[in-house]
């Protein structure tokens, strides 16, 4: 495709703004490569930006470039922590829209309380790896024709964005799930085993909210991943996720990292 030229200066040499793809812009000074933007669309349709530059410069330059070639509204991530970072997104024009908390997730029974929960009468858990494919198929795209329906994806972390094709459980092994009335109603999803797990989501169906089974489910997979030595684990948690936040809080968790979500419209 057509490339579009930019210059700037940055101290002894110019600095030449390349678009080198449909979504891709270089920043090159001297003939290297001192700053990259691109642009990718998630599954929910909005399009998210990342700029990298060595320069404070650089990067404002990107943002000048990129935008006025791009459909509003645009979105990025940043680590609130990178107070550099967020200040160059600012000053392009974009506002925080939201802020997801880093959970740390003990989870040793006598810390979290959650060694005499039990499930409500006629649910039961089927632990990690445990759960039937297609069943558990089944609830994932139940609850994600709730979630479409109510919060809608724009408000759910990548990871549980519906995918291509409707493939979406990846892998069965990193579910734990409930079941009521011959039925699964409830699920827990880890990411992949690291030192640390992360909780992916923890979902219940609109019809089983308040009756303690995300409780139990949360109960069964900390107490799985206790007995195999794992002392913590994590979760992302949105700030206005209020029954989320309770949860995790009620069980002795403690807030680590945050990042934002911002927004150009």
């Amino acid at each position: 495709m057509n490339s579009v030229h930019f210059t700037s200066g940055t101290g002894e040499h110019a600095v030449v703004l390349t678009r080198v793809g449909e979504r891709q812009w270089h920043a090159l000074e001297n003939d290297r490569v001192v700053g990259r933007g691109e642009a990718s669309r998630r599954p929910d349709s909005r399009l998210f930006l990342s700029i990298d530059a060595w320069h404070g410069v650089v990067f404002d330059h990107l943002a000048e470039a990129m935008l006025p070639e791009l459909p509003k509204p645009l979105y990025t991530v940043v680590d609130e922590a990178d107070h550099d970072l967020t200040s160059h997104w600012e000053r392009a024009g974009f506002t925080i829209r939201r802020r997801e908390w880093e959970y740390l997730v003990p989870t040793d029974p006598r810390v979290t309380g959650l060694g005499s929960v039990e499930p409500p009468a006629g649910v039961t858990i089927a632990g990690l790896g445990e759960a039937a494919e297609d069943p558990l198929r089944e609830l994932d795209r139940a609850i994600r024709d709730e979630v479409e329906a109510t919060v809608g994806w724009q408000e759910m972390p990548a990871e549980v964005l519906p995918r291509p094709e409707g493939v979406t459980v990846l892998d069965p092994s990193r579910y734990a799930v409930a079941a009521q009335s011959g039925r699964y109603v409830g699920l827990v999803r880890l990411g992949p085993m690291t030192r640390r797990p992360r909780i992916g989501l923890i979902a219940v169906l609109a019809d089983r909210h308040r009756r303690g089974i995300a409780m139990a489910l949360l109960a069964d997979v900390l107490g799985r991943l206790h007995r195999r030595g794992i002392e913590t684990a994590s979760a992302d948690v949105t700030e206005s996720n209020d029954a989320a936040v309770a949860l995790f809080e009620s069980v002795g968790a403690r807030r680590g990292n945050s990042s934002l979500e911002l927004v150009l419209r």
